[in-house]
């Protein structure tokens, strides 16, 4: 049995629930963009995701790929029961350090 395999799931632990985080925060930010613009429904949201800093120390080996499966699973499971439920999110990958609303389709 390699001795390792411990560090290996708290890293894989670590980076799904950094992914979760990240479609909660995604998921917040919306909410107030509905809210405020008094959406009734939401058809689309396109995203642009890049790396995303784990410690904003500017650190490059601070950054991680979120893996797009896993914030769609997670944004999935946080909007059960609220108006983005119904919703589609198109996430696409991109260059750079942060993620982007490009859009929402909604009335």
């Amino acid at each position: 049995m390699r001795e390792d395999w411990f560090l290996d799931l708290n890293l894989l632990i670590i980076k799904n629930m950094h992914d979760f985080m990240l479609a909660k925060e995604i998921v917040d930010d919306i909410m107030k963009i509905v809210k405020s613009e008094k959406l009734s429904q939401i058809e689309y949201v396109n995203l642009e995701i890049g790396q995303i800093a784990l410690a904003h120390d500017g650190h490059e080996k601070h950054t991680e790929d979120i893996s797009i499966d896993n914030l769609k699973f997670g944004i999935k499971n946080i909007t059960k029961g609220t108006i983005l439920e119904r919703t589609k999110f198109n996430i696409k990958k991109v260059k750079g350090e942060h993620w982007h609303l490009t859009e929402i389709e909604g009335q």
